[in-house]
């Protein structure tokens, strides 16, 4: 290894602040506080939490399981079947819209066809008769030469 290329690896005294349990533990870290602790004088470094105060490790921490699963999971699928119900019904009213709308539009094309005749007569009815185009008078050939 390199002589400087790694940290310098030391006991250091790690204090917790909740509790003020104290414990030693090789780390690189470089506090500059120092305390004696078994008679030996070591680096200091104050923690916020450690294994003596955090809830996990002290058993405080409290599960709330205010359902058993079991209920939770046929809560949870009694929702997923209503949701499924849901959409079987909202399909099939659909199918019954495009069943009625199918039948509608042939009764429509009906009248409308009729309508579309009755529109060409009046128009007919309506539009002037053209006169036939007039022939252009001819020029009459003269015998000027005579």
């Amino acid at each position: 290894m390199k002589k400087k290329g790694h940290p310098d690896y030391q006991e250091v005294l790690f204090i917790d602040t909740a509790t003020g349990h104290r414990f030693i533990c090789g780390s690189t870290l470089k506090p500059t506080e120092t305390e004696v602790f078994e008679g030996k004088e070591y680096p200091a470094y104050k923690v916020p939490i450690s294994s003596k105060s955090h809830p996990f490790f002290t058993g405080s921490q409290q599960f709330l399981d205010t359902e058993g699963r079991v209920d939770k999971f046929k809560k949870r699928y009694d929702n997923k079947k209503k949701q499924v119900e849901k959409l079987a019904e909202a399909e099939k009213e659909k199918k019954e819209k495009e069943k009625e709308a199918k039948k509608k539009p042939a009764a429509k094309k009906v009248a409308t066809t009729k309508k579309a005749s009755e529109k060409k007569d009046t128009a007919e009815k309506k539009a002037p008769k053209k006169a036939p185009a007039k022939k252009a008078p001819t020029k009459k050939k003269t015998d000027s030469a005579e």
